[in-house]
Parts: C-alpha cells; structure tokens; sequence
C-alpha cells in the first residue's frame, strides 16, 4: 500500500498559497496533511489560515510565532486561541512501516535554531550537512518533517531523510513524501519559481 503525505510550513497567517497547497494535494491524492508550525506571523488573515487547516485535517504542531501569539494574548475562548493553544510541541506517526517525527526547528522539540543546510545561493553546504549528520545520528527514526528555517530540501542525514517544505509564502512551496519508499516531490506555489533558501 502507498500512502501519500502532504507537507506545508512557515504558512504566516497567508492563505491564498495554502489553498493552492491544498488543492495540489487534493489532485495528489494526498492521504494526511501535515504542518511543521508557523502558522501565525507577518500575515493578516489568522482565523481564515486556521479554518481552512482545520478543515483540511491538517496535523500542525507549534512554531516559534504560535508560542508568540499564545504569550501575547491573553487566554480566550476565541477559535484561534484555543486552536493554537491545542498543537502539540511534536507529532509522531508510526505508518507504512516507518516512524516519522514533525518538529517546528529541530529535535527534540525546539521551535528556534532550526536545521539549516543550504548557503545563501541554495546550494547545500557540506559544513553544515556534516554538523547536522552528527547532531542526528542518535534519533531513532525514518524521516524528520521540519520547518522554521525557510529551506526547501529533503536530504538524508544519518540515515534520516529529513525534509524541510519551505515557507509556502515565501518560498512559494510545499511538498509530499510518499511512503512506503520515501520518495519527496515539491510543488511551486502562487505561480513563482520555488526559492531554496
């Protein structure tokens, strides 16, 4: 069996490449969309972001711009608040035989920092492949899903196949991962050719 995961990110309270994103995903027949946080930030429309993510299903964990917002504003009965209240720190899916972990940054659990690979051109750097090889080798899993960074790769360290979706605003992208084989394709969004980095 093949099932096919959606991945967007850094989306930045930004609809209009989400829709996009989900109506690719849709065409792809994508099984489980998945959110490695950023959901808030620099964008306008908040609640519009959230309805549609809760609409599609979308599995999100917490961005630095979500701990933000909660830190911010006060608690509320409002949907925006008590939806960003209710992500979880990471996400963990076991499927396909492959365990897989979200993180907003990287792991364990950090929402700053992040895992950046690509120098200012796009092109990988091999300093920091070979930091972040050694930083992950002790993680027990098939593929990292994270964010934060606005990075687009998907690239194996240690074994992992760690996936960065980019920024849907700003990198105009998004991705899928095919399971069982691991395989990653990215999208171009808002009709802009895909930036790296």
């Amino acid at each position: 069996m093949t099932t096919r995961l959606g991945i967007i990110s850094d989306i930045h309270a930004s609809p209009a490449p989400l829709k996009e994103a989900l109506s690719i995903f849709k065409k792809q027949n994508v099984d489980i969309i998945l959110c490695p946080g950023d959901i808030a930030g620099y964008g306008e429309e908040l609640e519009e972001t959230i309805r549609l993510l809760i609409q599609s299903k979308c599995k999100a964990v917490l961005g630095n711009h979500e701990i933000w917002y909660l830190e911010k504003n006060q608690a509320t009965n409002s949907p925006v608040y008590q939806y960003i209240k209710s992500l979880p720190q990471t996400f963990e899916l076991n499927i396909e035989g492959k365990k897989i972990l979200m993180v907003h940054a990287h792991p364990p659990s950090s929402y700053t920092g992040g895992i950046r690979l690509l120098d200012q051109d796009g092109e990988l750097d091999a300093g920091l492949v070979t930091q972040w090889s050694e930083n992950l080798a002790k993680l027990e899993y098939d593929a990292l899903i994270v964010g934060h960074t606005h990075q687009v790769y998907a690239e194996t360290l240690a074994g992992i196949l760690v996936i960065n979706p980019g920024s849907s605003t700003y990198n105009h992208s998004c991705a899928m991962l095919t399971l069982p084989d691991l395989t990653v394709d990215f999208f171009s969004l808002s009709n802009q050719k895909i930036l790296k980095s």
